[in-house]
């Protein structure tokens, strides 16, 4: 108890950013010093239930002691089940809101919003049916009889010592007329559950006798530099220009300067009342990230966030986005130089070689004498630090700190990018979320690619908004556009009903139009809104770059592409191919390469190993990347065809594209790597016929009476979202009345268009535009319906107790395969590690495979079945995960699983083998294929999987 209050104390002092401690003070009479007492108190009394029977009779030899001394108690087989009535969580609650009550005249309605930390610190707050149940069994708290006395003057002894101790005793007549905020009941909670386990961390605090040679006050400074946790981020408000902030934080080149988007945030986010939420939507290109990142520093200055956490669709998204991240903190005041804990967090993280290196350069935890020598877990000297610990130590750098890893602890770090799941899963109603909204509470949140999240997502990602306009975290939201409506429901669910009703207050760059009213197809648009406050709009100028993208249809059908290839790329180019389905990828490919050779066609999609994913990525901003970092631009004709994985994230640029029908918000961005860069003076550096930027759109029987998309793209997309962007796109088509889409201008106009409740198309197509909407509709409640089952709940009045907070809940599995089915709305699906299974039998990593950064092979590197694989070649296998196609989910889940488990290697299992332990392992043939649940699969570096079903199964 002495241990858990030190450390936090220390928390408080050295490591809690100040918006959270400034959060927490002000539901207090005296503030901080009230603030800090609290916590302290409430990590010294947290386990204070384990001072009752049901407890105490678990070990015979302790409870024989305890009889002794008048503290009766039955055995805990005679207790039997009816201990689990009694966690000595709910227990200690129970005790001190009774003591409360008892001793200090507390009401019992005002002890709930208190005691609430103590009987959740193991990770799920009691609910009311459990707190009723202890009540009916006050036995297991004291035994009945004369011990009952002495039960009850013991628990009583030790809170009043606790009171004492932790000099509360003159404060708690104070506190009882305190209504806590629910926000800062759960950030009580979350710290509690940390002092507790850093404090029950023998490598930190030595079990006694060991160590029982130390005074609290050595163990307590041992521990903490053991554990050395850096010190918050406290950013301070950056002086001078935009110009000079983005020239200082992100290297501009000389003469290139800030673009009117990024002037107008940083300018916006200095005049805010205070840090709200802004969503910032503009062009492809226009440099929203670092426009971002620099609303983050003003947003971190003025708040007192500690840290800063990008939230991005997918772990490719996310693994590109962390060098950046870094680079960002190697320029910034008050981390350069500064030791600053960063974590990349998705479930592939330890795999990524940047993340890697910081991980293994953090060290270890381990508790470090006073004099500087290091303790073992035994309590004797280990001897002094190493040179690489002292490095360590000593070094100002950007650290993977090892206590700060894990599913559980991870999000604590000050920085970190991964995807937007580990947002989500603040939403999700599982096992320790304290800790997750302790790990946002003290954090500027980016959420990017917004427009990227659907229905079902959007259920999560508003309830978060909602708590994290709670605990008034700053957030910035990106997208290239927002349909007007589900720019609304953002700024609604984070500044909650005040929100509702007012009218956008419009600026544009040369001040504020009184009394208008933003339309919906503003753009560029900055939405800003403070917790609880008026909305503010602005509409900075879009930069000089424009682009003009002729759009035409052309019939579905891999000869009729082919042969408009074949006219397009007459004198060369690059033109990519986007389909929605893998399957359409693979078909479209082959018949290409029949035409212009497998030289000429590459292939990417989602269907690769993470290694060979990776590799795609990057070759292709080698081949298509911006002209000064690349010289290896195809010089003929290229063609790259693609599924969605094309569209995010990835600085490419072709001279033609060619689309199947998507949403229209999903095709700007598709066309926004057409033409991506300036290539010469007017384009001057490409093919004659293709210095104009065409988008041909397929993938539609454009014959038909009403445009019938493929089977693949309604499965995929909706029937009513396709049509609704073809009617909107008809116009510009073919050379229609708007002719070409002109980019950035018709970007807001098309997406409202799609989006919005307005009819659009013929006549003739209303009657099947009304069926589509009606199985929109219905898709989308059941959407809404399913999500909202483990959602959690809207933030409750101040001083309602978190009694039940996350009950009927997903327990433990936030950040597991289930946890992240449950935010995405994915069927559970299988991810296999692939390697190759030699004509002998043998096992080897897949043998294509590139050497790492340090230049070792990879490549066919011998997993041997009967020991445990080397850590290298362990790795090296982990980084060929692949997660199969939907072909493998549902009915076939179970056959899928039974077949892969036939090969169960004993040796790779467990602590000997973390890299591989649990994991499905899928041998190829030499040949790269195998068979699965009446499947033929086949995979090769350059086409990823294939999947055809067996005929005969």
């Amino acid at each position: 108890m002495e241990d858990s209050a030190a450390v936090a104390g220390l928390l408080w002092d050295r490591w809690l950013p100040v918006g959270v401690r400034r959060l927490v003070a002000e539901a207090l009479p005296q503030g901080e010093s009230d603030a800090r007492a609290l916590v302290v108190w409430l990590a010294g009394v947290h386990d204070i239930g384990k001072a009752t029977p049901a407890f105490a009779c678990q070990v015979d030899q302790l409870a024989e002691a305890m009889r002794d001394q008048g503290l009766e108690m039955r055995s805990a087989k005679a207790m039997g089940p009816d201990r689990r009535i009694a966690p000595h969580g709910l227990a200690g609650q129970v005790l001190l809101g009774e003591w409360l009550e008892e001793r200090h005249g507390w009401a019992p309605a005002r002890t709930g919003q208190f005691t609430v930390a103590v009987g959740g610190h193991h990770g799920v707050p009691p609910e009311y049916g459990q707190i009723k149940a202890l009540y009916e069994h006050e036995e297991l708290l004291r035994t009945p009889g004369a011990s009952g006395r002495v039960w009850r003057e013991v628990q009583t002894e030790l809170l009043d010592a606790c009171a004492e101790r932790f000099g509360v005793t003159e404060r708690l007549g104070k506190w009882r007329t305190a209504k806590l905020p629910q926000p800062v009941q759960v950030l009580l909670t979350a710290l509690v559950i940390v002092s507790d386990w850093i404090a029950s961390n023998p490598d930190l605090f030595p079990y006694f006798p060991d160590g029982a040679s130390r005074s609290d006050q050595e163990r307590l400074a041992a521990a903490w530099r053991g554990l050395d946790l850096p010190d918050p981020w406290r950013a301070e408000e950056p002086a001078g220009s935009a110009q000079e902030l983005f020239a200082s934080r992100f290297g501009l080149p000389e003469g290139a300067t800030a673009r009117p988007v990024q002037e107008a945030a940083v300018q916006l986010a200095r005049e805010m009342e205070a840090p709200g939420l802004m969503i910032v939507e503009a062009p492809m290109g226009e440099g929203k990230t670092e426009a971002a990142l620099a609303v983050a520093e003003i947003f971190a200055a003025r708040s007192g966030a500690g840290g800063v956490f990008f939230a991005l669709p997918t772990m490719a998204t996310g693994n590109a986005m962390f060098p950046r991240l870094l680079a960002w903190l190697d320029r910034l005041p008050g981390v350069a130089g500064v030791r600053r804990s960063v974590h990349l967090a998705h479930s592939k993280a330890a795999l990524n070689e940047d993340f890697a290196g910081l991980m293994a350069r953090a060290g270890r935890v381990a508790a470090v004498d006073v004099d500087g020598a290091e303790a073992s877990s035994t309590g004797q000297s280990g001897g002094w630090r190493t040179d690489d610990d002292a490095r360590r130590r000593a070094g100002a750098e950007l650290v993977a700190h090892a206590w700060l890893r894990g599913r559980k602890k991870a999000m604590l770090a000050s920085f970190v990018a991964g995807t937007i799941d580990q947002l989500l899963f603040a939403g999700l109603k599982s096992r320790h979320l304290a800790l997750r909204h302790l790990a946002v509470a003290g954090k500027v949140v980016v959420i990017d690619e917004a427009h990227a999240y659907d229905t079902y997502m959007s259920v999560y990602l508003d309830r978060v908004l909602s708590w994290l306009g709670a605990y008034r975290v700053p957030v910035v939201v990106l997208s290239a556009t927002l349909p007007a409506s589900r720019r609304r429901e953002l700024a609604e669910a984070y500044a909650g009903r005040a929100y509702a009703g007012r009218a956008d207050a419009v600026m544009t760059a040369e001040g504020p139009a009184a009394a208008a009213t933003a339309p919906d197809d503003a753009y560029p648009l900055l939405t800003a809104v403070a917790p609880g406050g008026a909305p503010l709009v602005r509409r900075p100028q879009a930069s000089a770059r424009s682009t003009t993208v002729c759009v035409e249809r052309i019939a579905d059908g891999q000869d009729v592409l082919a042969a408009r290839l074949r006219s397009e790329l007459a004198d060369g180019g690059c033109a990519l191919v986007i389909r929605n389905t893998v399957k359409r990828v693979l078909e479209t490919a082959r018949a290409l390469r029949e035409e212009f050779g497998a030289e000429n066609v590459t292939v990417a999609h989602s269907c690769f190993v993470d290694l060979d994913r990776a590799g795609k990525d990057s070759r292709l901003l080698q081949l298509f990347g911006p002209p000064e970092r690349t010289g290896e631009r195809p010089a003929g004709r290229h063609i790259v065809v693609a599924s969605q994985v094309a569209e995010q994230s990835l600085d490419v640029d072709f001279d033609l594209l060619v689309s199947d029908l998507c949403p229209v918000d999903l095709l700007l961005q598709r066309m926004g790597r057409l033409h991506r860069h300036r290539r010469g003076q007017d384009q001057a550096d490409r093919p004659e016929r293709l210095r104009t930027a065409r988008c041909l759109v397929t993938g539609v029987d454009w014959a038909a009476d009403v445009p019938a998309p493929v089977s693949g793209s309604v499965a995929v997309y909706g029937r009513y979202a396709l049509l609704r962007s073809a009617a909107v796109l008809l116009p510009h088509l073919d050379g229609g009345p708007r002719k070409p889409v002109q980019l950035p201008t018709d970007i807001s106009p098309l997406v409202q268009g799609a989006y919005g409740e307005g009819p659009v198309g013929p006549d003739h197509w209303q009657d099947a535009l009304k069926a589509a909407r009606e199985q929109f509709d219905r898709h989308r409640d059941d959407q809404a319906e399913r999500a909202a089952v483990f959602r959690l709940g809207n933030v409750g009045k101040a001083g309602r107790p978190l009694f039940g907070w996350v009950a009927a809940g997903v327990g433990d599995t936030d950040d597991t395969p289930t946890g992240h089915a449950q935010v995405r709305d994915s069927r559970d699906s299988l991810e296999v590690v692939v390697v190759q299974r030699r004509g002998d039998g043998s096992l080897a990593t897949l043998p294509w495979l590139g050497p790492d950064r340090r230049n070792r092979q990879r490549a066919g590197v011998e997993l041997p079945q009967d020991a445990t694989p080397t850590p290298f070649a362990a790795r090296t296998a982990a980084s060929c995960g692949l997660r199969l196609p939907l072909q493998f989910s549902g009915p076939v889940l179970d056959r899928a699983i039974g077949e892969l488990e036939q090969l169960y290697l004993h040796h790779w299992q467990g602590k000997n083998s973390p890299w591989l332990a649990d994991q499905l392992i899928l041998p190829l043939d030499e040949d790269g294929r195998a068979r699965l649940a009446g499947f033929s699969l086949h995979y090769s570096p350059e086409d990823g999987l294939e999947v055809i079903r067996d005929p005969d199964d």
